[in-house]
């Protein structure tokens, strides 16, 4: 049995639990920039898909692999897949769904935190030999927490639950909008109430998006949202970089529509570094706090994911039905 395995070859075999691979398997990689000739030329008679989550999966591929039983996300996201393709073909596509969304729910409190407490323009006046300056500076002009702030979540799913159970002890009031509006018990459970999106734009203090790329997200946050939104607003993504238009982002900040920014993603990825969110001068760059996409990327996320991507391997060998399938197979 042959398994193509479109992503890193060095994190597949460090996070892998080897007695969970089938004997006899021959796993065959592919390095990212990979061609549907090269894929078919080397893989076409692979049973089994592993893509990064970002990476490609096309319609030439899918149909030109006849032995194909399943493609599997490495996480969660499955944006690049032709799951049509898969669906016509009765393929299931498969994702790691919530695997990642304490560690992206602890990665979006660090974010807040970064821009209320100033810590990138602390770090750099610190590194420039000017600590007691900033120290000075945050004492006269003050620095935000929060305690008490109005949390807006755009997306109440795996993440904006794991996120909630993390901002109610620094005694956050939660709101959060959604299609799917959470059961009572659900609400009350994490201290949370519903708004509609306009309300909870208007109202919060702090507004983060976990939400996925849909034609109804794209360029959510853009300059008519954006001016919805109190001053001190602080918008912050680890969804994907589509959901906000970081040129209206930018002018957001530099004039004064909100107060800053914190980001994990980009579009498009890799980042540019002509960014209009990048490319913001001071004081307005220290208002804005950006990580490499990495919010769900810890040792425990891959160990998890490949045991999830394994499992299902194990489950479609044994004729039963994999977890989370994400084309309606």
């Amino acid at each position: 049995m042959k398994i193509a395995i479109m992503t890193s070859r060095a994190r597949c075999e460090k996070y892998s639990d080897k007695s969970m691979i089938p004997a006899g398997t021959e796993l065959v990689y592919f390095d990212q920039g990979y061609t549907a000739e090269e894929v078919l030329s080397r893989a076409g008679d692979a049973e089994f898909i592993v893509v990064d989550a970002v990476l490609p999966v096309t319609a030439e591929m899918i149909e030109g692999m006849p032995k194909l039983r399943m493609i599997h996300s490495e996480g969660v996201g499955f944006a690049a897949i032709d799951i049509e393709a898969a669906a016509k073909r009765g393929i299931p596509v498969c994702n790691n769904q919530g695997v990642n969304a304490p560690q992206v729910a602890e990665h979006t409190v660090m974010l807040i935190l970064t821009v209320l407490r100033r810590f990138a323009e602390g770090e750099a006046a610190v590194r420039a030999g000017r600590q007691m300056e900033m120290k000075m500076a945050v004492m006269a002009g003050g620095m935000d927490d929060l305690i008490g702030k109005r949390v807006g979540l755009i997306g109440f799913g795996a993440i904006g639950k794991e996120l909630a159970k993390r901002l109610l002890p620094f005694g956050c009031k939660l709101f959060y909008t959604d299609p799917f509006r959470a059961s009572a018990e659900v609400e009350t459970q994490y201290n949370i109430h519903y708004l509609t999106q306009e309300d909870l734009l208007r109202t919060s203090d702090i507004v983060t998006l976990h939400v996925p790329v849909t034609p109804s997200t794209t360029n959510l946050i853009n300059r008519d949202t954006l001016a919805l939104m109190k001053p001190n607003a602080v918008v912050v993504n680890c969804a994907r970089g589509a959901v906000v238009n970081t040129a209206d982002l930018a002018e957001a900040i530099r004039n004064g529509t909100i107060y800053g920014c914190a980001l994990d993603v980009l579009e498009p990825e890799p980042f540019r570094s002509d960014d209009p969110i990048l490319t913001l001068p001071e004081p307005w760059r220290w208002r804005v706090s950006v990580s490499p996409h990495i919010a769900g990327n810890t040792i425990n996320t891959f160990y998890a994911s490949y045991e999830g991507v394994w499992g299902d391997i194990q489950r479609v060998l044994r004729g039963e039905r994999p977890r989370n399938i994400v084309n309606g197979i």
